[in-house]
């Protein structure tokens, strides 16, 4: 395996996919048409700020035009303007299987001909909660939610309840939604407590929640010593995906989970991207962890907005109508991204797509590795996720990430995109393989990129 390629422990994917694939090569044209999508973000800046419902997609980072996109095909994505790309985002991790997948389609369309929502329970919810349960050791009772931001809120709030205290440690470089006091940012070394990084969140609240540097033991354990018995819950991502892939040490998240122990307070695992998409045990299962909380979302509504936090019973017990910590939604357990999650899960329920994805992304690794080989970048890469880091040691922490590096991918981005291949529009942000990738697809893809980038 070449030098700089961090590669996970799972298995990967394929059954065969049901759909017709156009060849890589009838996508991998230059783009030449960004009239409609151009002409679609004015009208939509009159109505919505900056155009956009969610940052990222205004490509301010990358420059150029945001695309605006018609429909997904397996793999591909189709822009307004008629252009197709090789999509390495899947809406953000979500789309293991890829655009449109034929059954997940067919049990929506069925769904949503019997209802849309109903603010009532459905059999669909306890049968998706059931499918987690009996396959997540670490989760006796799950409660959904409408996004992942609404998961760690609401499991932060159960914490809080649970222990009595107030206290939340989480880390700089992961990202847990956009709740207040979960927008904070911190210095390097010793801990910081919480300084807002958004306006509009009051420091008071911020400041209810400290910040350590990852892959730090040290700076862990002096935190514990001074904070620990105050400290409501930890909060961590699986692996941290927001901020490039920094893929942590064993040894750290173990020494982690003894230190929660060890002062009463909880262990709360963000599994928002790598529930089931680091096979169906997620990063719990890769670092043999049994976190007290864990929050889901993405895979586990098959591309419709969902979320969901669960773990022990007795703290969930904790939660109303049993308990006094209060959480509600009105489309929580929605019937349509409940029938969604459950057809998606079920088809990842052998390990045979989670097999053949691993084996595909690692190929793809490795290809584009080779193609990048002298040019100063390395490829961090676990399960069917991976990032490109412009840089020659693979970051274990966000403040690690060399910034010429970010700009380098920035000032590359339209490159690449007009050469027909989808990739996140920001140099932090991991991309994503699918059930829908062919081995052939990924290995054009890692040719064309590498000539590109190199």
């Amino acid at each position: 395996m070449p030098p700089g390629i961090a590669v996970g422990s799972w298995g990967q994917q394929l059954i065969a996919f049901r759909l017709f694939l156009p060849m890589f090569s009838t996508m991998s044209r230059k783009v030449e048409k960004t009239e409609k999508s151009a002409r679609l973000l004015e009208l939509a800046r009159q109505v919505t700020p900056g155009g956009v419902h969610s940052p990222v997609r205004a490509f301010k980072a990358v420059g150029g035009t945001p695309r605006f996109i018609e429909r997904g095909e397996g793999p591909y994505l189709i822009d307004a303007d008629g252009n197709r790309y090789l999509d390495f985002c899947c809406s953000w991790g979500p789309l293991i299987l890829g655009h449109a997948d034929p059954d997940v389609v067919a049990a929506v369309r069925e769904q949503a001909g019997k209802g849309l929502t109903f603010g009532a329970s459905t059999e669909l919810e306890y049968q998706l909660a059931q499918f987690i349960v009996d396959r997540i050791d670490s989760v006796e009772k799950i409660r959904f939610v409408s996004s992942g931001t609404e998961a760690v809120m609401s499991a932060i709030r159960l914490a809080r309840g649970f222990t009595g205290r107030d206290l939340i440690l989480k880390f700089d470089g992961c990202y847990h939604g956009h709740s207040d006091f979960l927008l904070v940012q911190a210095g390097s070394g010793a801990a910081t407590f919480g300084q807002p990084s958004s306006a509009g969140v009051p420091a008071s609240i911020a400041g209810q929640t400290a910040v350590l540097p990852l892959d730090d033991d040290a700076a862990l354990e002096d935190f514990f010593a001074h904070h620990g018995d105050n400290l409501a819950a930890v909060v961590i991502e699986g692996i941290p995906a927001n901020n490039g892939l920094l893929i942590q040490r064993r040894e750290y998240m173990r020494l982690l989970r003894q230190l929660t122990e060890r002062h009463g307070a909880l262990l709360l695992l963000d599994e928002v991207i790598t529930g089931f998409r680091l096979g169906l045990g997620g990063a719990a299962a890769h670092y043999g962890l049994r976190p007290d909380l864990l929050t889901y979302g993405k895979i586990i509504g098959g591309g419709m907005p969902v979320g969901a936090f669960g773990g022990r019973a007795d703290i969930m017990d904790m939660l109303s109508p049993e308990g006094p910590v209060y959480q509600a939604g009105t489309l929580s357990g929605n019937p349509v991204a409940m029938v969604a999650g459950l057809t998606t899960l079920r088809q990842l329920a052998d390990g045979t797509i989670h097999t053949d994805l691993q084996k595909k992304t690692r190929r793809f690794v490795e290809r584009l590795s080779a193609g990048l080989d002298g040019a100063g970048i390395t490829i961090a890469s676990i399960g069917s996720i991976f990032w490109l880091s412009f840089q020659q040691e693979l970051p274990r922490r966000a403040d690690r990430i060399d910034s010429n590096g970010i700009a380098r991918y920035n000032r590359g981005y339209e490159k690449i995109l007009n050469s027909g291949l989808y990739f996140p529009p920001s140099g932090y942000e991991v991309c994503f393989i699918s059930a829908a990738h062919t081995e052939q697809m990924l290995d054009d893809a890692a040719d064309l990129l590498a000539s590109l980038i190199i």
